[in-house]
């Protein structure tokens, strides 16, 4: 079977985005979401691609 990146259904806080990333790359979401706070607080562009992340990765089948 094909790995494919998902937004989470179940482990969201805003639209699920971290926790799929995490869930593709087998690690821990609140590792994911600690360094999108990170690159959000020092580049400032960490918030636009998060957007973009959200209105581009699907969200994961039922």
């Amino acid at each position: 079977m094909e790995k494919r990146l998902y937004k989470s259904r179940t482990d969201k806080k805003i639209d699920g985005v971290c926790a799929g990333i995490a869930d593709y790359f087998n690690i821990d979401p609140t590792l994911i979401r600690l360094a999108w706070i990170l690159f959000c607080a020092l580049g400032g562009s960490g918030i636009l691609a998060y957007i973009i992340a959200a209105l581009v990765i699907p969200v994961q089948p039922e």
